[in-house]
C-alpha cells in the first residue's frame, strides 16, 4: 500500500515537472518570437530602454540600441528620441545623458532629443517615459531594445497604457549560443517575476 502512494506520488511529481519545463519551454518561444518581429510603424518617438555606460560611453550593447533608434529617426519613423536611464553610480554620468551625447554625434538635433535620469530598471524606464511622453504631448512610441528584452518591456508598456509598437536592434552583443541562452533564461524569469509581483 505504501509501494504504491510512493509510485502515485512520483507519476504525479513526474507529470508536474514535465507541464513545469513544457510551459517554460513555450514561453521561451514566446519570447524569441516575439523579439523576431519588427513592428516599427510612424510614432511621436522612440522610447530607447537603458543599458549600461561606462563613463562618458555607452556599453556595447546600449550603443546598438541608440544606433538603431537613430536609424528610425533619420528614416523619418519616429519624431524624436526618449533615452531612458539614470546612473548606478553617482558619480557616473546617467545612462540617458550618455546616449544623447551619443546621438547628438550621429546628427539628430538636440530639439529632437528627450531624456529622464531617474530610472534604473525596465519597469521604471517606461514609467519615466510614460511621464516624459506626457509632459511632451507624444502619444505614441516605438520601443527600442534587443529583441529578447522586447516583450517583457511590451507587456509593461501595455499595462502603463502607452501606446506602443516594439522594434528590436537588427545586430545584437549577445550573438553566442551560449550568451543569447543566459540571456533567454533570465528574461524567462523576469517575465514571470512581472506577471507575479507587478514588477
Amino acid at each position: 500500500m505504501k509501494s504504491t502512494r510512493i509510485r502515485r506520488f512520483c507519476r504525479g511529481a513526474g507529470i508536474l515537472a514535465l507541464a513545469v519545463v513544457l510551459w517554460l519551454g513555450a514561453v521561451a518561444v514566446w519570447i524569441v518570437a516575439f523579439g523576431d518581429s519588427d513592428r516599427a510603424r510612424p510614432s511621436d518617438c522612440a522610447i530607447v530602454l537603458g543599458a549600461a555606460a561606462y563613463g562618458s560611453k555607452p556599453s556595447p550593447v546600449f550603443a546598438e540600441r541608440i544606433n538603431h533608434a537613430v536609424a528610425l529617426y533619420q528614416a523619418g519613423t519616429v519624431k524624436q528620441l526618449l533615452f531612458t536611464g539614470g546612473s548606478v553610480i553617482e558619480a557616473d554620468q546617467a545612462e540617458s545623458v550618455v546616449a544623447r551625447t551619443h546621438a547628438l554625434a550621429a546628427g539628430v538635433p538636440a530639439e529632437a532629443i528627450l531624456t529622464e535620469s531617474e530610472s534604473r530598471t525596465t519597469a521604471q524606464n517606461l514609467q519615466q517615459a510614460k511621464r516624459v511622453m506626457q509632459e511632451n504631448g507624444l502619444k505614441s512610441a516605438v520601443i527600442v531594445s534587443d529583441p529578447l528584452h522586447l516583450k517583457r518591456a511590451a507587456s509593461m508598456a501595455g499595462d502603463l497604457g502607452i501606446d506602443c509598437v516594439t522594434s528590436p536592434t537588427p545586430t545584437s552583443r549577445y550573438r553566442t549560443w551560449k550568451v543569447k541562452a543566459g540571456f533567454l533564461v533570465r528574461e524567462v524569469f523576469y517575465l514571470h517575476g512581472y506577471w507575479f509581483t507587478g514588477k
